[in-house]
């Protein structure tokens, strides 16, 4: 690496390279040492120039295995001048990272300082960077595989090149600052010497020998730097041989095609455009270069490859397994149970459907619509309508067993615990019905009418209703607390980790305390919603009326991607194998992947979807108030 300082201005990695032979030696963190009173370090994962990388355990997470790097810079210099830089520009970085939210960046959790070492705490990924897949790989890499690596590396520099209020360049792009995880996705590590950018800035001379372009060398970075570092590194990946063993800007005495015959002429061509000397000879943004790399796949045949598909083909319309016609709108969830699809309808009738081919079994009549979705329990469905009455049903002939009267229309779906159905009305209480004797135990007034369902845990009982309020219960029909959004809780809440999550009417999507009803945090959308959330791992998936299916993470809100839809999200998501099903007003059902948010299929109805689909042996089971009832394969 070479480091050329201009303008009087110090960069981190010059210092590096400029004290490693001074710096006396420093002692590793132990297994069992705990910083800053919650990460428990775990083992060494990485060597620096100034410190150490480190796994750790996230110790606020006590019933939880969650894991995360911690990334240490120990400031040895004995220039006060040069300490204060160095930890500016450990500063820094944490700064650009916390201000970005891409599926390919690591997120940071915090940063602190004790003594003469500072820390940044990221997001651990699960894998191994492309240097070590290089080392340990015997034969060359698939072609394909690089290709979509390579549209995934073009994804996260556009976002960096177009980042706004300034756009952000990465500066040292190389194999060992890539991560691949267990998925095989990729994620670009250390932004220990990215900067913003700014037309005509000129600054010290920073990147890695072998893959920086000519103008970086003379303190000139622009995002067409970055472009050049990714064909060095791409170059490399097919071909093994290192480029900082060359003379540097020599990759033309070393076509690859002559180093890896296999290599198409088409991704050679691709990677030469981007590795030209003059900046205005290669690709002018990530964006163009990615085009030229779907073409150069398409050509040769390789875009169909399961490693490219996954991430880039064009999103396909998947038709249904089968349809079955009702008499009126379907607006709420089915249920599979047996082999049988329990779907109610706004024609007053509770349907039975065989799963594997819809076929009708048996219905049963109402004198109200039904909006909730059935539960089935040791043989008997329950289910509530608009006729104000709680049923219970035979699952095998839909003969009635019972019924439970409130004094408002059922539109919640109910929840069996403790001997009890529990269930809410537009009576504006929620209800407890001793499934035995079918008469109430209790009944908890919430003020006005409630639409939400019941979330049961263990010990309590949690629900919304149309005043705002959210209440905890326990199974004596004790009110724990109370908390109060500004408008309608239509949504039902759910609890994870000692967390409530949901979303109201007044734009808000909330976590609470589950014990006491505090309140966390607070993520804003642009208008309300009445989508209940969906969690996975450490994400929450939900639909809003402006239109946008969130992704956040659980613990500080953090908006990770969002998926526009054409019209309003009522729907409620499903999280399946890894990947987002959920439905919106525009007629659609929507497939995205998990994890960043981008379209894998969809699926056409004629009319809004506003339930959350069920999903059963890879069927997903969903209905639309174009009064079809759909089965798709997943």
């Amino acid at each position: 690496m070479y480091s050329i300082l201009t303008e009087g201005k110090l960069d981190t990695q010059d210092i590096i390279h400029g004290l490693e032979d001074e710096l006396s030696p420093v002692t590793q963190l132990q297994p069992g040492a705990i910083l800053s009173n919650r990460y428990a370090i775990q083992e060494v994962i990485g060597l620096g120039g100034m410190g150490s990388v480190y796994l750790a355990k996230d110790l606020h997470f006590p019933t939880a295995e969650k894991l995360v790097a911690v990334k240490e810079m120990i400031n040895q210099a004995p220039d006060p001048l040069v300490r204060q830089t160095i930890v500016r520009n450990f500063e820094r970085e944490a700064n650009i990272l916390v201000t970005l939210s891409h599926p390919s960046i690591p997120q940071i959790f915090d940063y602190f300082t004790h003594e003469q070492r500072s820390y940044l705490v990221l997001e651990y990924i699960h894998g191994k960077d492309l240097e070590a897949v290089l080392q340990e790989s015997k034969e060359f890499i698939d072609e394909a595989q690089i290709v979509a690596w390579a549209i995934e590396l073009c994804d996260v520099l556009q976002y960096l090149h177009t980042y706004q209020p300034e756009p952000i360049i990465f500066r040292d792009m190389k194999p060992s600052n890539v991560m691949i995880d267990h998925q095989k996705h990729i994620f670009l590590i250390d932004f220990g010497i990215a900067k913003t950018f700014r037309i005509g800035q000129k600054g010290t001379m920073i990147g890695t020998e072998g893959y920086s372009p000519p103008e970086q060398y003379r303190g000139e970075a622009t995002p067409l730097a970055d472009i050049y570092s990714m064909g060095a590194t791409l170059h490399h990946l097919l071909t093994k041989h290192d480029p900082r063993l060359e003379a540097p800007f020599t990759f033309s005495e070393r076509p690859i095609r002559t180093l890896n015959p296999a290599v198409s002429i088409e991704l050679e061509a691709v990677i030469n455009t981007a590795l030209q000397y003059e900046p205005k000879d290669r690709f002018q943004s990530a964006a163009a270069m990615k085009e030229a790399l779907l073409m150069a796949a398409k050509k040769t045949g390789i875009l169909s490859s399961t490693a490219i598909w996954n991430r880039q083909a064009e999103p396909q319309d998947i038709e249904p397994v089968w349809t079955f016609d009702c008499e009126d709108e379907i607006r709420g969830s089915a249920v599979v149970h047996n082999g049988v699809v329990f779907v109610g309808c706004y024609d007053n009738n509770l349907y039975a459907l065989r799963a594997d081919d819809g076929q009708f079994l048996w219905k049963f009549a109402t004198e109200g619509a039904i909006s909730g979705q059935p539960r089935v329990d040791n043989g008997v469905v329950y289910f509530g309508a608009g006729d104000n009455k709680l049923y219970a049903i035979s699952v095998r002939n839909g003969r009635l067993f019972c019924e439970y009267t409130t004094e408002g229309p059922i539109r919640s779906s109910p929840r069996i615990a403790q001997g009890h159905v529990f269930v809410a009305s537009e009576d504006g209480f929620l209800h407890a019905v001793n499934i035995t004797s079918t008469r109430r135990t209790w009944r908890i007034d919430l003020g006005e009418a409630v639409r939400s369902t019941p979330f049961i845990t263990k010990d309590f009982i949690y629900l919304g209703a149309e005043n705002g309020e959210v209440i905890c219960a326990n199974f004596g029909g004790d009110v724990r607390w109370r908390f109060n959004a500004k408008r309608s809780v239509t949504s039902s809440p759910i609890v994870a980790d000692d967390v409530v999550y949901f979303t109201s009417l007044d734009s808000a999507f909330y976590a609470l305390d589950a014990k006491s009803g505090w309140g966390i945090w607070k993520f804003r959308m642009s208008k309300g919603s009445a989508s209940t959330p969906a969690k996975y791992e450490n994400r929450l998936f939900f639909g809003s009326a402006d239109g946008n299916i969130y992704c956040v993470e659980d613990r500080r809100a953090k908006e990770v991607w969002r998926f526009s839809a054409d019209d309003q999200v009522s729907g409620s998501p499903t999280v399946y194998n890894g990947e987002v099903f959920c439905g919106a007003a525009d007629n659609k059902l929507y497939c995205l992947d998990q994890k960043t948010g981008r379209l894998q299929w969809k699926s056409k109805t004629q009319g809004a979807i506003t339930s959350a689909p069920y999903i059963e042996k890879d069927v997903l089971y969903i209905g639309s108030t174009d009064r079809r009832f759909y089965a798709l394969p997943v």
